[in-house]
């Protein structure tokens, strides 16, 4: 089955009403509780809100990479109008191609036993690409990432490149099968800030270059502000608010986002006139 690619005014993704149920040993837990939210073209929709509060859930849950025996899902997650949670072969069949995922952790997320060609240039050929031409295609992925010296970088281990480098080299994983919708889930909560700035303007070049999707889950107020064009504020499985990223980062309604703005450090003003004091 082939996926229709969505026109501009058709969202490539659209959730309604989202609940995902986690079973455990002596207990049913409704992780995600009734969400909906949808995802056009060039848009970046941001789902924020602290540990537990069930936004890795929700984007794990509409990819369809919760454990089967483990997690109960209801609702709609429509991609390219196919929904997902109806049609239950379909997930597979557009991961990695229509829709792909930026993990959390570059340090795990790659094998640590494979060099970082074998790896892109499987991501390639699970495309569709054939054997002879998947290396050219990985050494032009990892240009677009900016990769510097991309043909001598593929001979390389996971452990032999940085962190930020490591990320690069995961979207352009991500990258490989021509996507139009990324799921990035903290894809700069392991790195430091300089190198967040830099893998952050990356994903929007990448998107004002391709028109490409991005459901952007973070712990970050820094990060949803810089990239999101809207935001659902996510506290116990719940949106608590929801709105333009302007309007949620500048006017929040909810108490809640209040106090997690109130919540991100502020850089205070420099009197030089006050004396520094130097321990003994």
């Amino acid at each position: 089955m082939v996926f229709p690619i969505p026109h501009d005014s058709t969202p490539i993704l659209e959730v309604t009403d989202l609940q995902v149920e986690l079973v455990t040993a002596d207990r049913v837990v409704r992780a995600v509780d009734g969400v909906s939210f949808r995802i056009s073209r060039g848009e970046t929709v941001t789902i924020i809100g602290e540990s537990g509060s069930g936004k890795s859930t929700t984007a794990m849950g509409v990819l369809q990479l919760l454990p089967h025996d483990l997690a109960v899902l209801s609702g709609s997650v429509k991609v390219g109008g196919v929904d997902l949670l109806v049609d239950t072969d379909a997930a597979r069949r557009i991961r990695g191609r229509m829709v792909s995922l930026i993990p959390q952790d570059p340090m795990t997320a790659l094998s640590p036993v494979h060099s970082v060609g074998k790896q892109l240039t499987g991501a390639v050929r699970l495309a569709g690409h054939p054997r002879g031409k998947a290396r050219a295609r990985a050494v032009e992925l990892l240009e677009a990432v900016r990769i510097p010296r991309p043909e001598e970088q593929l001979d390389k281990y996971p452990h032999q490149l940085s962190g930020g480098m490591l990320q690069r080299v995961l979207i352009a994983i991500a990258l490989a099968g021509h996507p139009v919708l990324l799921v990035a889930d903290e894809p700069t909560s392991a790195l430091d800030v300089t190198v967040q700035a830099g893998i952050l303007d990356l994903l929007l070049e990448l998107q004002e270059r391709t028109g490409i999707g991005i459901l952007m889950i973070t712990h970050d107020l820094g990060v949803a502000r810089l990239v999101s064009d809207r935001i659902h504020v996510m506290k116990d499985g719940r949106f608590v608010e929801s709105g333009d990223a302007e309007q949620v980062v500048e006017h929040p309604r909810e108490e809640y986002t209040q106090r997690l703005l109130a919540a991100v450090p502020q850089l205070g003003t420099f009197d030089e006139d006050t004396p520094v004091e130097v321990p003994a």
